[in-house]
């Protein structure tokens, strides 16, 4: 009688988590965006189960030096609304990236996140820092291959 291949399924107490870090200096938001928001989810790694978070941790380093291509500073326009009639509040990246830099890079990360509850968890495994120096020396963060 032949044994059926059994798929693997992650479970949560046994995952390990690894700390990456990237240092955004120069870096295309889109490209560095995408592959940030990769393992988050934990796409990459053989463990990785849709309905579990397996992803690792990612800190990112001089956020606000990334480079943003063409004409998007003019462009993309994030918007908020406040349930309140004529509550729609809309804000330029250029007036962002002046007020916080750092908030770019999380919603280019976040909208390449699947639309989920679960991702609202993954993406507090981000840490983004201004400057380049970050207070997770204690993980050990490797670099992040790109």
């Amino acid at each position: 009688m032949k044994t059926a291949n059994k798929c693997f399924l992650a479970k949560t107490g046994e995952l390990n988590r690894s700390w990456y870090v990237v240092d955004a200096t120069d870096k295309v938001l889109g490209r560095l965006a995408g592959r940030i928001a990769s393992v988050l989810t934990g796409k990459p790694k053989p463990t990785y189960t849709p309905y579990i978070d397996t992803g690792d941790f990612v800190i990112v380093l001089n956020a606000d030096k990334l480079k943003i291509t063409g004409n998007k500073k003019d462009e993309i326009v994030y918007q908020r609304y406040s349930y309140y009639p004529g509550g729609l509040k809309e804000t330029p990246m250029r007036t962002v990236l002046e007020r916080h830099p750092e908030r770019v890079l999380r919603e280019a990360v976040r909208r390449m996140m699947p639309k989920n509850a679960l991702a609202k968890r993954m993406l507090l495994k981000l840490k983004l820092y201004n400057g380049s120096q970050h207070p997770h020396q204690a993980q050990l963060p490797e670099p992040l291959p790109l």
